[in-house]
This record gives C-alpha cells, sequence and structure tokens, in this order.
C-alpha cells in the first residue's frame, strides 16, 4: 500500500530556487539531462530531491564539486545529500541523468510519441525527467538547452538563441516543475501573431506533425479569441513573446498549461468539417482556452500544494465556461454543464470515491484528477461570485491577482481575497471545498389563500461519505421566481441564502398560488426534492422564463416517466403531451429543444430507482428508454418530420453555435425518426452529409438498427489513416449497438491489428464505449464486466494513470442485484490480485471494493 500524504503534514521546503538550469541531450534510449539549480537555504535540513526509478545518475555536485558519498543517499525515489555537506551560502546543485523516453509507456515525465519527444510532468512527472524538488510551492525561472537532430526544439518562455542542433529557451517567470515543457519533432507550424491591450505583439505557433497543418486554423481562432476575452474580463495580458501549442498523439489528458508551450492531445487541436463533429469543435475552442486561461489562473498563481489542485482547476473551468458561453449560447451551455456535472461528479459524491474539492488525504495524486476537482470546483467558484455580487467578485478578482502573483497558494488564500475585498464572512462557505456529498435541498410549500402568502419551507442533509460521517449546513444560494397558473411571472429571480439546516421564507400579496421555478441556473450543486404535479412542471416547461428551469421541468417529467416504466409502473404521458409546445415554438433556440428532446441518461435512471430505495434492472431501464423514445417519435412523427427537413443548414459548414444548433435538433429528431422509418432517413443522410456531424448521427441511428455494415465500411476505407475519425469509428459501434451485442463487437474491434492499446485515445475510444452502454456494460452474465477488467489488467503495467482512470466505470456496482454484484466483485478482485498492481489502480480497486462491505 502507497503512503497516505496529508494536508495537514505540509511543510515548506527549506530551500529557495534562484535558477533552474537544464541541458538536455535527446536520444530515445539514453536522453542526457544535466541540471543545475541555484540554491539558498531557507530552513533546517538536508537537501531532498525528487526522482524516480527511471534515473540513471551519472554525477551529482555542490558547487562543482562531487558530493562525498558518505552524505549522498540515492533511494528509489528521492536523492539526499545530509545537511553537513552543504555550504551556508547560497550554492549550485548539479545532476548528470540518463534516461529512457523510448520506454516510458506511462506518459509521465519524458517520453516519445511517433517519434517525437515530448513532456507531460503534472502532477509529478518531472522526478522521471531529473532529480528535482518536484513539488508545485517550489518555483524558479528556467534556461534551458535543448540538443537533438529533430528540426523543431521548443521548451517554455521565450527563444534565446538557436544553432545547428541545438536550441536555448528562457522563461522569466518563477514556475514549479510541473509546468516544465520540451518538445522535439518534425513538425509544421500554423504562425499568426496577436497584439495584446498593451501593444505587445505575440508570436503564435501551433505546431502539428506534417500532413495536419490544414486542420489546425480552428485551434488558432480559438487560441486568438480566449486572448481577447481574458483582456476584456479579466484584465490579464499574455506575457511572453511567443505562445506556442503542440499537437501530441499520445497523451493521457486532454491538455497540460505548461508555461508559453502547451502541450495539447491531437483530438483537441485538429478539427475540419469532414472530420471532426460539432461538438469536437467547441471542446476544441473550449480546451484552448481553458489551457491559456491558466496562464494566469494555475501558472503566474499557482496552488501551495496538490490538496489545492481544486485552486487552480476549479477557477480555470469556470473561466472557461464563461468563455463558451459568451461565444455561444449561455443558456445552453449552462444546461450542458449541469448536465456533465451530474453524470460525472454527482455520481462520484454518491459512491465510494466522494471527496472534497479540497481533499484531506491522498495515496496517487493523479487519482484525484476528478469531475469533484475541475466540475464541482467551478461551481464552487459560481456560487461564491453570486454570494459576494458582480462588484465583490470584480474586487476580489482583481486583489487575487494583485496581492498573489508569483505565489502558490491555497483555499484559504482564495477565500480570504473575498473577504477583504467584501467584508464577507466566508467561514461557513469554505465547507463546500472541506466536505464531500452532495447536499440534498428539500422544499415543502404552504399556502395561505386568505392572506395571498406563500411559505416555503427548506431543509438540507448531506448524506455521509467515506471518512466523513457527519455534515454541517452549508450556506446555499438559492435562486427561485414565482409563475402564475396563467404562465405569467409574478416575482422574478430572487435570490435565497440558507445557512441553516431548516429554514422558511414567505412572499405576500400574491393573487393566486404560484407554482414555484425553484434553482434557477442551477444557483447550487445540490440535488432537489419537492412534491409537484405533473401539470405544474408542463406549466414551467411551457413558460418560465428562466431557461435551466424551464428544461429541468421537461426533465423532470421524462425522468418520471421513465422510473416508473422501468419499475414496471405505467409511465405518466404528461412529457410527451407537454412536448407539443416545444416543438411548436419557433422562437426558441434549436440547441435548447434538441436538449429538452434529449433524454435522462440510463445511469441517470437507475440513480432515481437507487434514491428511491429499490434495486435498478439496467436491461429494463434500457427498454425503458427505448420505449419512451418511441412513443415520442409515434406522438410528434409530422413535428419531428417537418423539424427534420427544416433545421438542414444552408450553406458551408460553420461550427458557430447558430448552425450548430440546427444540427443537433435535426439529428435528434432523425433519432427519435428512426425508430419508425427502419432508418431510411439515417441511410439517406449518410450518403450525402457533408459534414462529419450529421454523418456520426446518421451513423449511430444505423448502428442501432445494426444496419451500419456498409456506412462502417465507407468509413473505414475513406479515414484508415486518420487516427482522429478512426477514434469515432471504434467508439460508435458498442455504443450505439444493443446491449446484447455491445460487448460481442467490441471484443472483435479489440482485436484488430488497428486498436493500439497504448495509445490512450484508442483505448479510452473502445473501451469507455463499453463502459457508457450500461446496460451492456452491467450485463447479467458478467461479460461487460469481464471485457473492460481483462483490458485495464493489459493496460496497467504499460500505463497506470489510464488504468486507474477507468476504474471508476465499476464505482455504481453496491447498486444492483446479488449476481451482478458478484460478478462485479469477481473482476474487481481479479484485478486487485495482480502481482505488480500500481500504486494507482490499487487505491482505486481498494476503494471501490470497499464500498460492497
Amino acid at each position: 500500500m502507497a503512503e497516505t500524504r496529508l494536508l495537514d503534514d505540509y511543510r515548506p521546503w527549506p530551500f529557495r530556487i534562484a535558477e533552474t538550469r537544464l541541458d538536455v541531450t535527446l536520444a530515445p534510449r539514453g536522453t542526457v539531462v544535466r541540471s543545475e539549480i541555484a540554491l539558498e537555504r531557507s530552513g533546517p535540513g538536508p537537501l531532498v530531491m525528487d526522482g524516480g526509478a527511471g534515473l540513471r545518475t551519472r554525477a551529482v555536485t555542490i558547487d562543482g564539486r562531487p558530493v562525498d558519498p558518505a552524505h549522498l543517499t540515492i533511494a528509489a525515489e528521492s536523492l539526499t545529500v545530509a545537511e553537513a555537506a552543504l555550504p551556508d551560502r547560497p550554492f549550485a546543485f548539479a545532476a548528470e541523468v540518463e534516461i529512457d523516453p523510448a520506454d516510458n509507456t506511462a506518459l509521465e515525465g519524458l517520453y516519445l510519441s511517433g517519434g517525437m519527444f515530448c513532456t507531460q510532468c503534472e502532477a509529478e512527472g518531472f522526478r522521471h525527467i531529473t532529480w528535482y524538488p518536484d513539488r508545485p510551492d517550489v518555483m524558479a525561472p528556467f534556461r534551458v538547452v535543448v540538443r537533438s537532430d529533430l528540426p523543431v526544439l521548443l521548451s517554455n518562455g521565450n527563444p534565446v538563441a538557436q544553432g545547428r542542433g541545438w536550441a536555448e529557451w528562457h522563461d522569466p517567470w518563477p514556475k514549479p516543475a510541473y509546468l516544465f515543457a520540451l518538445v522535439a519533432g518534425d513538425l509544421r507550424a500554423l504562425a499568426d501573431r496577436f497584439t495584446t491591450m498593451s501593444g505587445r505583439e505575440v508570436a503564435l505557433n501551433i505546431w502539428v506533425r506534417p500532413g495536419d497543418l490544414d486542420r489546425a486554423g480552428f485551434a488558432m481562432q480559438a487560441l486568438k479569441a480566449s486572448m481577447v476575452w481574458d483582456e476584456q474580463a479579466y484584465g490579464r495580458e499574455y506575457d511572453l513573446d511567443v505562445f506556442n501549442i503542440v499537437a501530441v498523439d499520445d497523451f493521457n489528458m486532454g491538455a497540460m498549461e505548461n508555461k508559453g508551450l502547451n502541450i495539447f492531445n491531437s483530438k483537441l487541436v485538429l478539427a475540419s468539417p469532414d472530420t471532426a463533429t460539432d461538438a469536437d469543435y467547441e471542446r476544441i475552442e473550449s480546451v484552448i482556452a481553458h489551457e491559456y486561461f491558466h496562464n494566469w489562473t494555475g501558472n503566474r498563481i499557482t496552488c501551495r500544494d496538490w490538496f489545492q489542485l481544486c485552486l487552480k482547476e476549479g477557477l480555470t473551468v469556470y473561466r472557461d465556461q464563461q468563455f463558451t458561453s459568451d461565444l455561444r449560447s449561455a443558456a445552453v451551455k449552462r444546461i450542458e454543464d449541469v448536465v456533465a456535472l451530474r453524470a460525472r461528479q454527482f455520481r462520484e459524491d454518491a459512491g465510494p470515491l466522494a471527496h472534497p474539492p479540497r481533499p484531506d488525504r491522498y495515496e496517487e495524486i493523479n487519482n484525484f484528477y476528478t469531475a469533484t476537482v475541475y466540475e464541482k470546483g467551478a461551481e464552487v467558484i459560481g456560487m461564491l461570485r453570486r454570494l459576494v455580487g458582480e462588484d465583490g467578485w470584480r474586487a476580489g478578482m482583481e486583489l487575487y491577482f494583485t496581492r498573489h502573483d508569483g505565489q502558490a497558494c491555497t483555499i484559504e488564500d482564495w477565500l480570504r481575497v473575498f473577504q477583504d475585498a467584501t467584508g464577507r464572512d466566508l467561514a461557513q462557505f469554505k465547507r463546500w471545498y472541506t466536505d464531500a456529498g452532495t447536499p440534498r435541498l428539500t422544499m415543502a410549500e404552504d399556502w395561505d389563500e386568505d392572506a395571498g402568502r406563500l411559505t416555503l419551507r427548506f431543509a438540507q442533509t448531506t448524506a455521509p461519505t467515506p471518512g466523513q460521517p457527519d455534515k454541517p449546513p452549508r450556506v446555499i444560494p438559492i435562486a427561485l421566481g414565482l409563475i402564475s397558473p396563467n404562465g405569467d411571472e409574478v416575482l422574478p429571480t430572487q435570490m435565497l441564502e440558507m445557512t441553516a439546516a431548516a429554514q422558511e421564507f414567505s412572499f405576500d400579496n400574491l393573487g393566486a398560488r404560484p407554482v414555484v421555478s425553484l434553482l434557477r441556473g442551477f444557483s447550487a450543486p445540490v440535488t432537489v426534492e419537492r412534491t409537484m404535479s405533473a401539470a405544474d412542471r408542463a406549466l414551467l416547461l411551457a413558460h418560465d422564463s428562466d431557461p435551466f428551469a424551464r428544461w429541468q421541468a421537461g426533465h423532470d417529467l421524462a425522468l418520471e416517466a421513465l422510473v416508473a416504466a422501468a419499475q414496471g409502473g405505467d409511465p405518466d404521458p404528461a412529457f410527451s403531451r407537454a412536448l407539443a409546445g416545444v416543438l411548436g415554438d419557433g422562437t426558441l433556440d434549436p440547441a435548447f429543444v434538441a436538449l429538452v428532446l434529449r433524454l435522462p441518461s440510463e445511469d441517470e435512471i437507475a440513480a432515481g430507482i437507487t434514491a428511491r430505495g429499490a434495486i435498478p434492472d439496467p436491461d429494463r431501464i434500457h427498454e425503458a428508454r427505448e420505449s419512451l423514445a418511441e412513443t415520442i417519435a409515434r406522438d410528434h412523427q409530422p413535428a419531428l418530420a417537418a423539424l427534420y427537413e427544416r433545421m438542414e443548414p444552408q450553406g458551408p459548414y460553420s461550427p458557430d453555435a447558430g448552425p450548430a444548433g440546427q444540427r443537433s435538433l435535426r439529428l435528434a429528431a432523425l433519432g427519435l425518426l428512426s425508430r419508425l422509418d427502419g432508418g431510411e432517413r439515417a441511410q439517406a443522410l449518410w450518403d450525402a452529409a457533408p459534414d462529419m456531424t450529421q454523418r456520426m448521427g446518421a451513423l449511430a441511428a444505423l448502428v442501432r438498427l445494426d444496419r451500419a455494415g456498409t456506412a462502417l465500411a465507407q468509413m473505414e476505407s475513406q479515414f484508415a489513416d486518420n487516427r482522429l475519425v478512426m477514434d469515432k469509428f471504434f467508439t460508435i459501434q458498442p455504443i450505439a449497438a444493443a446491449p446484447a451485442r455491445a460487448v460481442a463487437i467490441a471484443r472483435s474491434l479489440a482485436a484488430r491489428p488497428d486498436f493500439d492499446w497504448k495509445n490512450p485515445n484508442r483505448f479510452r475510444a473502445l473501451i469507455g464505449a463499453v463502459t457508457a452502454n450500461p446496460a451492456a456494460f452491467h450485463a447479467a452474465d458478467g461479460s461487460g464486466y469481464d471485457f473492460v477488467a481483462e483490458w485495464l489488467m493489459r493496460l496497467d503495467p504499460a500505463n497506470p494513470q489510464t488504468a486507474a482512470r477507468m476504474m471508476t466505470a465499476f464505482e455504481t456496482w453496491p447498486r444492483h442485484d446479488a449476481t451482478r454484484r458478484k460478478a462485479a466483485r469477481d473482476a474487481l478482485e481479479r484485478i486487485a490480485a495482480m502481482p505488480l498492481l500500481s500504486v494507482n489502480s490499487a487505491e482505486m480497486v481498494r476503494r471501490i471494493l470497499a464500498a460492497g462491505t
């Protein structure tokens, strides 16, 4: 078992670094890294450097003299120079090591990707490159020389000099080691320039492999839009002479914000209408912005230790959500963000992997790059903004940038800024950072007809989570409005603040009993329990002025119907009836209508059944969802057919919100209509579609109907050499297929020679597709569990980080019936029994298994 690290054990490193110099001579099997670190003591103790087993140490010196072996200890993960061997004045520590990038399948530190050298150092990858204090609170300017015969040699900061076979880079801004980056390869650049608000010229480059240059243009547009937006929204200007982005095929994450040299998974850079979908374009735009925004919220101001990860990630996710909302539809973006939060983070909060946004312990930090840290962290930022108001938000952010520029900070530093800027006490609000779990908000209504008074009684509870049995009340901002029985808004949005376990609020002088539009804009990440009729929900779906609350009303109608049907009851037809008004309202954003038509996921239905104290049956849930989709198609066939025709985009492809929204509604209609026409429209669209978005929508319908053979053959023939399109080929088949066929399809695909399972994108494309088909993954015969477990066991020795993150698919196993629980436990125990199971996966499996005891 790995050592548990505790927040309370934090101690500052007892040295300061004036400058870090690296000289890296690249070779696939014998890269030599020479480091020289200018140090000054700031506290007592020996000099302890972090490292990994892959470092072959050639030399260690202090001020140019070899360290006496009696004072030097090199262990598996640390190098220690005894205090007695250290000067009392500033000194230079130097080391020379040799590493093997070609053998680095874990993709942490320096590794090879298709002949390209690249790095990934967050969270603790730099220790696999050389001996160094690999912790985020140790910051230094870096000067780096890269040596190689490869034509492009990149590192952080500004280029200083270059010659035949070498290049020197200097990053003047102090940074921790996790932000170090190096890339060397045969690359092509899409070049542009940007003029900052103070008039500085910045050179922009997006580096890609030969042949990919024509698909980098949208990423450049997104980068420039991000730079403009950060100046306008936050007054933050870029601070180097050059900004580089590199697209890499083999990458565990989506992207990395290394100072001045962002390294991206190629799927989040490369796009063209015939290879990328609208969702791909929007994701590229969002992630480009996210990593750029980290320049201030993550780089110039970083986190003191990894327990504070949500400080940089939650804040930056919130900023990229704002950016997308401003560029596209704020209402649609908010709904999509909440859908994603509930699908990933609420499930995390309800299971064995629950943890606070700021945890107080961990074994392997890579296991805490979670929806709780990122998405819930962003929701906490949004709540803070609502509570302090716009003036307080602006004042607090400006004080944060001014006070903490160049520092490594904590959640306490962040909250203190807003307390100082606004005078507000945020002690209770801090519980959102320190307490795990999703609060359950219950609301009861009391209507006094004679007085025209509505009294709302709220109560909040949070269920126990691992290590946190008791949860005191939190501050919950509750945004609500009141809608009259005729659909008029009688009370515009009010922001209530709930601070106690139980609290009530009254509204007077009302002419008739209104319908409460609750949690507008999803003002807090809570679940809501209230008694509400289908008629009232239908009223909100038809008339609510808040887009989120309007969507939520329809979503709740559909969920109630699906939960009832999956438990053998008669589903209420209210949702299908209410859709008539939505489908007939030509003033609505097509993207919003598409979201209303999207039925709750099978996992959400299962969670709803579990919340009612019953055991969900994945097969019945799937059948109920398919049945409701067919009912909707039959009830609204003429309207859906008209929408399908009317939403056909005109003119050349554009990824902008307007035409993308039309395509999303068109494909939502197609998905329903294909249940009635046997896939005729889908086949016709596949044959004629001018873009990948519509082709993939058509293909999903054809796969579901088991008539995609010709289309899949055509896709493979046309795109066999396009790795990103072929990832879609591997995903669409198991994820869209009937559950009874999905695992067999996946096994067949896994046997193909182009299933490069060591590539994280390809592995996630196929294995992740099985886990995203719940009735297939949770098959009663255990075939889904067995398939996924087999591949996780194969991947773990090569890439522990990716294997451990995909282990989360098993986190809901205890909620199922005894047969499925046994099959899941058996699969998990096989993983746990692996002789050399990684620390990453061992922690995840142990926590997941513990939920069943």
